[in-house]
């Protein structure tokens, strides 16, 4: 089954069951986040609903369709290990990489669809986009074992992981992030594909969809999700040790070798053509997932902060004097 997130003026937004070039909506507005949470019956029940007795038949249209839903967290991870080796200007990896997938956690609540304009993040000169895959996990996750995994798995999606370069350096350089480096937009959709609709590209543990981006119509990125290092398996077994992963949370695969500009940048600096800049059309595509389309826009001017190095308030140094006194009383 393909779903998408259809908006239905002024009702509000309806979940969809894709059927050739046509949405069959479900009769009510329930979420397709809201069919997660079993072992697929209610998914099932839905998709048999919305083929059968479907509220309205509607053409799909990009006016309409916004990110399939909404991941209540998304982990992103590193599945692709090539990735990580081309955007190291020595081409090595730290050997952390080959013992266990590791994740940061990224904004849900800056969800896009897959045609919303994306503007610059406040602040930066290296905009760009990374080509991925998400797993929505379909009921909750814990302690699972990689092989068993395949079991929480509801459904895929293709997923944008917004980046800002000059940013995101800056603030892994500290040790900490990426933060407001990755912050602003997190693009997925159009659909949120069952597993079942993948079954004639399956390779092992994985799928062989080719993946691909367009800047402004020219091919930037190529790859395949079949070259993944570490499987969804892999990540969702990780991910929930010690916790539990709940229905809607997605696990990002990684950018595919190539997915990038990063890459580019660092692979190949005398032909690079540049960061992502205002007016600049991205398009993403994922064999069986579907394809993006997005606008850059201009970004917004960050309100400048203050220095941290100040002097230290007034009222600062007396309650740490105060704090010192009252323990150097108890220490008499």
């Amino acid at each position: 089954m393909r779903w998408v997130t259809y908006h239905c003026p002024p009702a509000g937004s309806r979940a969809g069951l894709v059927i050739g070039d046509r949405v069959h909506l479900l009769p009510d507005t329930v979420s397709v986040l809201e069919l997660l949470g079993d072992d697929g019956e209610r998914l099932h029940a839905a998709g048999e609903r919305a083929t059968s007795d479907p509220a309205d038949v509607v053409a799909f249209s990009r006016d309409r369709i916004g990110p399939p839903l909404r991941p209540p967290s998304i982990r992103e991870s590193v599945g692709f290990l090539e990735h990580v080796r081309n955007t190291s200007p020595a081409g090595t990896i730290n050997e952390n990489f080959t013992r266990f997938p590791p994740f940061y956690f990224s904004n849900p609540t800056a969800v896009t669809g897959p045609y919303t304009d994306i503007a610059v993040f406040p602040g930066s000169r290296q905009f760009d986009y990374e080509l991925e895959v998400g797993a929505i996990i379909g009921r909750p996750a814990s302690d699972v074992r990689p092989e068993d995994a395949h079991c929480h798995i509801a459904g895929y999606v293709l997923f944008c992981d917004w980046s800002a370069r000059d940013l995101q350096l800056r603030e892994m350089g500290l040790g900490l992030g990426p933060a407001k480096g990755k912050d602003g937009a997190n693009t997925l959709g159009p659909y949120f594909v069952t597993p079942d609709e993948l079954e004639p590209w399956r390779s092992g543990e994985s799928y062989r969809l080719e993946m691909s981006a367009r800047v402004n119509g020219e091919r930037t990125s190529q790859g395949r999700l079949d070259s993944m290092d570490w499987t969804f398996g892999d990540m969702i077994a990780y991910a929930s040790r010690g916790t539990t992963l709940q229905p809607g949370d997605m696990i990002g695969s990684g950018t595919v070798p190539s997915g990038c500009l990063l890459e580019s940048y660092i692979q190949h600096p005398d032909t690079f053509h540049g960061w992502l800049k205002p007016a600049d059309v991205v398009c993403l595509e994922v064999q069986g997932l579907g394809a993006t389309c997005q606008t850059i826009l201009p970004g917004r001017n960050p309100h400048p902060l203050r220095t941290a190095g100040r002097p230290e308030p007034a009222w600062n140094q007396h309650a740490r004097k105060s704090a010192a006194t009252a323990q150097h009383g108890q220490d008499d």
